[in-house]
């Protein structure tokens, strides 16, 4: 078992995401950090999409109450196993007792701990992903709290072993929007001639930001179906990126959309950072996806020659 000592920021549970039911109304969810989810369950074995927790901030500590294999993804926090530390992308062995900690760092902001075997969890249409706005999935549709614990199944030692991680970018890439065209044929340009800056007010619905020549308009459209990585723009002409538990729908013109492999630099923004965009095309936004595969098949088969030499 976990136990949630103190939960920090926020410290929830998430996996891949619901998918399927956005006609629904119900929103994708799932961790922020895709890659960073597929790398912690492939050092440990696991399914892809097994549940893990995501770490945002930092400032938690979990107790292991029986022995099991982990793995640490993600940004930096200074994690630390008692008082060791530990690096983000490795998988570790816990002993029963051992402390998890995490402090903090201006220089990332979330990080994702699976464990082997995976968490004892319900699956909800799905997907054990916390809707933190709906209030479902993960344990009773909240982020845990002190005192939460959550269910394994011990397992025996493994030894550690890790890869470096794909590094994480301030420069974003992006397909030009549907609604480009009924704004100014260069609004898609504009976003990409400046950089913009994190507002405090984001969260896992969006990033709104700001910048010294906002992208005012008057356009109105009807609502319409929006996903994660559409660039709203509103008539104050501060975009909004949609993250992983945006609405289903909006009615601000959409002048772009980030290009999938491209998300996952989202997780680790603070309030103040600054980040660029630039166009790129729907082949090279497909060949970033790919690069994402190639990775995850050699660190498999790196794994599974380590494993078999030591075993």
């Amino acid at each position: 078992m976990l136990d949630v000592i103190k939960p920090g920021v926020q410290l929830c549970i998430q996996d891949l995401g619901r998918h399927g039911h956005r006609h629904l109304g119900v929103s994708q969810s799932g961790a922020l950090d895709p890659l960073a989810v597929k790398i912690a369950n492939t050092l440990l074995g696991n399914p892809l999409n097994t549940a893990v927790l995501e770490i945002t901030v930092g400032l938690t500590q979990l107790r292991f109450t029986s022995a099991t294999n982990f793995a640490l993804t993600g940004g930096d926090l200074k994690a630390c196993l008692d008082d060791t530390p530990l690096t983000p992308g490795w998988r570790y062995y816990a002993k029963p007792g051992q402390l998890l900690s995490f402090a903090s760092s201006p220089d990332a902001l979330r990080a994702y701990v699976s464990v082997e075997g995976g968490f004892d969890l319900q699956n909800v249409m799905g997907s054990c992903a916390t809707d933190l706005q709906a209030g479902f999935g993960g344990i009773n549709g909240s982020s845990l709290a002190t005192g939460d614990q959550l269910h394994y199944t011990s397992c025996t030692e493994r030894h550690s072993v890790g890869a470096l991680q794909p590094g994480y970018h301030k420069q974003v890439r992006i397909l030009s929007g549907p609604h480009c065209t009924q704004l100014d044929s260069s609004v898609a340009q504009l976003l990409c001639a400046k950089s913009w800056q994190v507002l405090p007010d984001s969260n896992r619905m969006g990033m709104r930001l700001t910048g010294p020549d906002l992208l005012t308009h008057q356009l109105s459209i009807n609502s319409q179906a929006v996903l994660p990585g559409t660039i709203q723009l509103p008539p104050n002409g501060a975009p909004i990126v949609l993250l992983n538990d945006c609405q289903t729908t909006g009615g601000y013109p959409m002048i772009a959309q980030v290009i999938q492999a491209d998300l996952r630099h989202f997780a680790q923004l603070s309030a103040g950072d600054q980040i660029s965009f630039t166009l790129t095309t729907p082949a090279l936004a497909h060949q970033e996806t790919q690069q994402h595969n190639y990775h995850l098949n050699q660190l498999r088969i790196a794994l599974t020659h380590h494993d078999r030499s030591i075993s």
